[in-house]
Parts: structure tokens; C-alpha cells; sequence
């Protein structure tokens, strides 16, 4: 009895191998056997090119991996499949796709050498402190926040998000403490590593297959810690002031938003963006949106944007103006309307995720009532704080307390309805 009969439909699973660059000679026997013994191979081209005397059919990934998962599933049953992945499939790679898709019990990994295990290595440095990311096949976009003030930085690029690109985006956020090291072709003939400048960075030519490490300059400035910045640290509209939530009004209204780590944030009004800037770093995988209508604050929102390494989107339009292109939020802080607030309030409602919140900062008794009015007929639990707060102020050899302007922090929230917590328990 031969291995495929022994081997019921029902035990039969899939095999994922990681291959490094060397290809077939960097595999064991035992993975080599397996792959010998496939009746398909799934993987992309150049994972298959690795094996020119497999005699079976072979399944080359290109796009559409849901369809991919299909067609294994259905070869799984009558077939031994064996899918190639590159260097360890469970980091950035198929194998986590296929194990929530076919449930890990379906798979038999068998990793090889991560590109990363392999770049500390030539480098000499530990990895287990290092913060991963990675740009492959994803935006740049907000990459700043997430690395800012960290010591040891990996990332996986691909071709657009090149180590030039990586390199010319640091830059734009002043992140010049960063020097890099560039390995390419980890495990090839043609391997080679090299340290660089982040202005040599971005001019550098490197191969397609590469991994960057981001490594902060032990002399550097102490990265910016914690939240609720001093007014002064802003760039902001001068001479005219109050163009800016003061601190106070800020850190409060930040612990209403309640945002967690990948939170979708409007800030409509955004003065000079302090609000957007601190939400950024509180929602360092998330989106914020800076919906501002006078340009001249564009300018300030842009520089505090980049003097806190905040990579947000600022957009320059009168709300609700612009808001259909936005995502759905989590929350929206409402510093300015321009004389819209019930209609924008019931806009935002009505595009709130679940348990979403809806934060106003008034100045007035009339927006006061005009918000509570306005969330509770959108369908919002509505609550106020009167915060009156003072500053100390020198005066001759003595100290007193100089008083800011009482402000209403107006808090609206989408509850969980008994009917769906009563669906959630029932799935």
C-alpha cells in the first residue's frame, strides 16, 4: 500500500514548505521528499522554477488567493498538495492566509529562514527587540507615528516601496536620527549588504528582493513621549489666538474618543491639528482625517503634521463637504462647524461604526443645547462636562491662577442594542 492510499481524505493535509533563495539545495531530505511525492504544487513563479523536474500539475500563485484557497480545498481530497512559500510562510506569508481560511488542523509548515532571521544576522544584531513592519504591497502611509522614537526597525519592502522610497519618506518627516542597512538577495549568489545614511538612502539602488533595518543613532534627542502637548508646541495662527484646543480641553475630549490602536478619526475643524496630531499618535494603525475650510490654517495643520511625525490626511474643505470620500469612523471630534452643527452631527451618526462616539467642544450655552438636541434626535446617549480650569501666572514674587475659557465637552455614543448583544451571543 503506497503513501497516497494509506492516507485518508479526511487526515490528508496540505503541506506548506518554506524555500529560501538557494532554492531546492537549502531544503532537507524530508521536504524534498514531500515535494517529490506531490501530485500538485502551489506556488509563485519563482518558488516553482526551483523544481524543473516536478512531474505533477502545478499551481502558480498569481492574485485572487480566495480563489486559490478554493481550488486547494477541493484538490486536498483526493490529492497531496505541497505549497511553496518564501523563507518562513508564517511571517507576512500564506500560511497564516490559509490557516484562518482552512483552519491550522488542515496545514503541516515546515519554515525555513525568515529574510529578516537572515539580515540580523549579516548585521550581528539581536532581533528579538526589534519592532516589524512591513511595506509590502501596502501603503507607506503612516509609517512615521507607528517607528517614530523606536531604537531597532525591520522592514519588508517591495518594488515600489523601495529602500529609496522608505528613505525619501523618513526624510520628509525629519526622521534623519535613522541610519539604515540594506540586505539583498538574502541566501543568493548575488547577496550583498550595505550601511547607509538616510540621505544615501534615498539616492541608493538596491535589488528588488531586500530587507531594510532602521537603526537609531544612540546620540540622537530623546523621542517625543505621552500625549496632551503644550498649547506652545504647535504651530498655530498669530497673532490672533485660540485657534487651538488648549490642553486641558484636549487631553479630555482625547480620553472621550476612547480610540484604540487602529481607530478611524475625523477631526472637522481642525485648527491647527493639535487634536488630529495627538489622535494619530493614540490610533498609530488607524486613519485621521483633518477636515479644515480656511486655508490659511492648512499651512500651520501641515507643519504640525510633520514637526510630530503625525502622517494623517488633511483635507481642505467646509464639512460636510468632503466627508462621503472618508471611511466610516470610529469617532469624530467636532472643534468647528461653521453654523452646520446639527446637520453635521446627524451626517456623523448616521456613519458612525458601532459603539462610534461623536465629541463637540463648545463655547457656548446655545451650541451646548443645539448638540445635545441634535445627538440625542440622531439617536446618540448624550452627556456633557463643564470643564473650568486655570493656569498658574507669575506675578512679582508670587504666583496666581489666570482662568481659561469654561468649555462644554459634549459626548455622544452609539449603544449596543439588547437585540444585537442577544445575536452576538447566539453565533
Amino acid at each position: 500500500m503506497n503513501s497516497k492510499t494509506a492516507t485518508g481524505a479526511n487526515n490528508r493535509k496540505i503541506r506548506i514548505i518554506g524555500v529560501g533563495e538557494e532554492g531546492a539545495a537549502g531544503l532537507t531530505t524530508d521536504s524534498l521528499n514531500l515535494i517529490q511525492e506531490a501530485d500538485v504544487l502551489v506556488g509563485g513563479e519563482r518558488q516553482l522554477e526551483y523544481f524543473p523536474a516536478f512531474v505533477g500539475e502545478r499551481l502558480a500563485i498569481k492574485s485572487g488567493l480566495s480563489d486559490l484557497v478554493v481550488k486547494i480545498k477541493a484538490l486536498q481530497a483526493t490529492h497531496n498538495v505541497v505549497v511553496l512559500a518564501s523563507g518562513d510562510p508564517l511571517f507576512y506569508g500564506i500560511a497564516g492566509y490559509l490557516a484562518r481560511k482552512l483552519g491550522p488542523d488542515q496545514l503541516e509548515i515546515r519554515p525555513n529562514l525568515s529574510s529578516l532571521q537572515l539580515a540580523f544576522a549579516q548585521l550581528g544584531e539581536s532581533w528579538h527587540d526589534a519592532v516589524l513592519e512591513s511595506v509590502h504591497g501596502r501603503p507607506l502611509k503612516g509609517l512615521a507615528q507607528r517607528i517614530d522614537g523606536k531604537a531597532k526597525v525591520a522592514l519588508l519592502t517591495d518594488e515600489h516601496n523601495s529602500p529609496a522610497a522608505i528613505g525619501a519618506y523618513l526624510q520628509q518627516f525629519g526622521m534623519t536620527e535613522y541610519d539604515a542597512y540594506v540586505a539583498e538577495n538574502l541566501g543568493g549568489a548575488d547577496e550583498r549588504a550595505r550601511h547607509y545614511t538616510l540621505d544615501e538612502l534615498a539616492a541608493a539602488e538596491c535589488s528588488p528582493l531586500n530587507v531594510v533595518i532602521l537603526l537609531r543613532r544612540k546620540d540622537a534627542p530623546a523621542p517625543r513621549k505621552g500625549f496632551g502637548f503644550a498649547d506652545e508646541e504647535f504651530h498655530q495662527r498669530k497673532p490672533e489666538k485660540g485657534l487651538i484646543t488648549k490642553r486641558e480641553v484636549r487631553v479630555f475630549s482625547l480620553s472621550e474618543l476612547k480610540l484604540g490602536e487602529d481607530s478611524i478619526v475625523w477631526d472637522i475643524g481642525a485648527g491647527s491639528g493639535s487634536v488630529a496630531v495627538e489622535c494619530t499618535r493614540l490610533a498609530p494603525r488607524g486613519q485621521v482625517f483633518a477636515i479644515e475650510k480656511n486655508e490659511g490654517d492648512l499651512v500651520n495643520i501641515e507643519a504640525n503634521r510633520i514637526k510630530f511625525r503625525t502622517d494623517f490626511t488633511v483635507l481642505h474643505a467646509k464639512a460636510p463637504a468632503g466627508l462621503d470620500e472618508l471611511p466610516n469612523p470610529d469617532a469624530v471630534f467636532i472643534g468647528g462647524s461653521g453654523g452646520e452643527l446639527a446637520q453635521l452631527i446627524a451626517l456623523c451618526a448616521s456613519r458612525l461604526r458601532p459603539e462610534g462616539r461623536i465629541v463637540v467642544n463648545a463655547a457656548t450655552i446655545e451650541t451646548l443645547h443645539d448638540s445635545m438636541k441634535a445627538m440625542r434626535e440622531a439617536g446618540l446617549m448624550a452627556s456633557v462636562t463643564l470643564l473650568q480650569t486655570a493656569r498658574s501666572k507669575p506675578i512679582l514674587n508670587m504666583t496666581r491662577f489666570d482662568g481659561l475659557n469654561p468649555i462644554y465637552v459634549i459626548t455622544g455614543q452609539h449603544t449596543v442594542t439588547e437585540e444585537a448583544e442577544s445575536a452576538d451571543g447566539a453565533e
